[in-house]
């Protein structure tokens, strides 16, 4: 048991998807794992273990933004010796030629944030993707016709900006979309020497002020858990 996450030591499979909404994990587990046993319910963050096509799969809950997901990621690590640790969650396009309901492999992921100047003494650090596993998504997701795009994203600090043209800088420089919690799960992933990736769903387009529908959220949803879990089995 670690401090954020209730769970014996085996309970958790080496292998795990982390959405940030622990309600996804709950519904991940029910729809998609078979003996599934429920590890953690701390703080109301469910956390599961179960079989996918025989294979013991993990899915955690994060929560939402970089102090969030550190907090899950260094405990599922350090104490339960995780190492496959893929995110699953939604994004906002910043770029004309991507679509809602598109899936990004986020190849790297820039920041807002300061955690890393603060970790790197004020230097840059590039967080980046395992390329196993990157490479993999993509060839999967090439062979089931679901549209993809690889690139860096935007690990934001702010959900809700001042600014309402601040997106256009990354914009500029190549940046696919906007989200929470890449960077922090790549820098980890890079520090203790684990494979991490992060599977996107586009569900906002900020140029446009697009924003998917329920029902298209829960259909490109499942082509992602189903990326997610096709790429770690």
């Amino acid at each position: 048991m670690s401090l954020h996450i209730g769970a014996a030591k085996g309970a958790i499979a080496e292998t795990i998807l982390l959405p940030g909404d622990p309600l996804r994990a709950k519904f991940i587990a029910e729809n998609f794992l078979e003996d599934v046993i429920c590890y953690n319910k701390i703080r109301g963050m469910y956390g599961f273990t179960g079989l996918y096509k025989g294979q013991k799969i993990s899915v955690q809950g994060t929560g939402m933004g970089i102090p969030s997901i550190s907090i899950y990621v260094y405990e599922l690590i350090r104490d339960y010796e995780v190492r496959n640790l893929i995110r699953i969650g939604t994004c906002g396009t910043i770029q004309k030629d991507i679509s809602l309901r598109d899936i990004i492999l986020a190849q790297c992921a820039s920041t807002d944030s300061n955690v890393n100047k603060i970790r790197f003494k004020n230097l840059d650090f590039a967080p980046g993707a395992s390329f196993e596993l990157l490479y993999k998504a993509y060839n999967l997701a090439l062979q089931a016709q679901i549209p993809v795009k690889v690139g860096g994203v935007l690990s934001s600090d702010t959900f809700y900006e001042d600014d309402p043209i601040a997106w256009k800088l990354w914009a500029r420089y190549g940046v696919l979309a906007i989200e929470m919690e890449t960077a922090a799960l790549y820098t980890l992933a890079s520090q203790h020497k684990v494979n991490a990736l992060a599977i996107l769903t586009v569900s906002d387009n900020l140029l446009s002020k697009e924003s998917a529908s329920a029902e298209d959220r829960e259909i490109t949803l499942l082509e992602m858990i189903n990326l997610a879990l096709t790429t770690v089995s």
